[in-house]
């Protein structure tokens, strides 16, 4: 349900309608916008409640949602979300890129990534410091140790991380130590981590479950929200499906529905949509073309060597090639790449 406030309303009466919403034992979201403050009503609506706000003060109209999901709906949030991580806005008219390796491996594979990317346009580095494994066997990451590489690279080169966080109590570890916390597709529907990255001040990149609906993926975005943290990205990855060529089916469709159901911001990873590294410029490009909000991009100094995902990285070469397309794709659709950050930490 929605409370749509008149339009020279007074913030005592917007709060006013919060603490009444509050009193009834649900939650009020406010949502400034440029000419209306929409309120979001979160918890068991009853029949009689359109009646008694329509009451209060200051109030123009209630409306009820149809989507299961609410404070991720554009019906609730008719703007769209923009979130920021240093000097970007993820959301803008800027296409935003994140890249650099599956797994941090070693001091040097990851510094001498974090160069390359940076050099050729990347914004943001991503790297696995906890890798999910579906075999127990393989490579699971360097623990903080490999959070500890991150931030250095972050020094070295400015560019913020991205890094996945994989349980509840590890999220203020990871929180320490990284600009964005990803939840990845496995964890998509694991409650109680969505719960507690909901509590912290920092953006979230929500991944597509591997079989999950559009509609399963915005509810789980909704756990997030509801918990008061509204620096939320959505990532599309590809989902299973009966099709073995590829590792996964890329959904580029999801990514204009994203763009009419909800305001948050979109981003694509081609390099887990395919699992095959020469798939992954044409399906960055479509992504873009498509209306991606930016991309994730795996890149490795020597993909062959890779302890994780080689097969889909690609090479420091390829990767400078792909942003010069990607440049002059965003400059045909009306959009441009973000300039990369040149400051450096002291």
């Amino acid at each position: 349900m929605i409370v749509v406030m008149k339009v020279h309303s007074s913030q005592d009466e917007i709060h006013g309608v919060v603490k009444r919403i509050e009193e009834l034992g649900l939650k009020g979201h406010i949502s400034q916008g440029v000419e209306h403050t929409v309120i979001g009503v979160v918890g068991q609506i009853f029949a009689e409640l359109r009646d008694r706000l329509e009451l209060l003060p200051g109030v123009e109209e209630v409306i009820t949602v149809t989507k299961p999901y609410k404070l991720s709906s554009r019906e609730f949030h008719p703007q769209n979300t923009i979130v920021k991580v240093n000097n970007l806005a993820i959301g803008s008219d800027e296409i935003i890129i994140m890249a650099g390796p599956c797994a941090v491996e070693s001091e040097d594979q990851l510094l001498v990534t974090a160069q390359a990317v940076k050099a050729a346009g990347a914004h943001i580095l991503r790297g696995g410091a906890f890798k999910p494994s579906t075999s127990p066997y393989h490579f699971r990451g360097l623990g903080e140790e490999g959070l500890k590489l991150l931030a250095r690279a972050r020094e070295e080169t400015g560019l913020p991380v991205i890094t996945e966080v994989m349980t509840p109590t590890d999220v203020e570890l990871v929180a320490s130590y990284a600009d964005i916390l990803q939840i990845g597709a496995r964890n998509m529907q694991n409650f109680t981590l969505l719960d507690e990255v909901g509590k912290i001040n920092k953006p979230v990149m929500l991944k597509r479950g591997l079989s999950s609906t559009i509609q399963e993926w915005l509810l789980a975005a909704e756990y997030i929200l509801t918990q008061g943290n509204e620096q939320v990205v959505l990532c599309e990855r590809g989902i299973r499906t009966f099709e073995t060529y590829t590792r996964n089916t890329m959904d580029i469709s999801a990514i204009p529905i994203i763009k009419k159901v909800s305001h948050l911001p979109i981003i694509a990873d081609p390099s887990h949509g395919t699992g095959k590294w020469y798939l992954v410029a044409p399906l960055a490009l479509a992504a873009l073309a498509a209306g991606a909000d930016g991309l994730m991009i795996e890149v490795h100094p020597n993909p062959d060597l890779a302890l994780k995902d080689g097969a889909q990285s690609l090479t420091f070469d390829n990767f400078q090639r792909l942003t010069f397309q990607l440049m002059r794709l965003a400059e045909a659709t009306g959009r441009r790449l973000a300039i990369p950050s040149t400051k450096v930490r002291a």
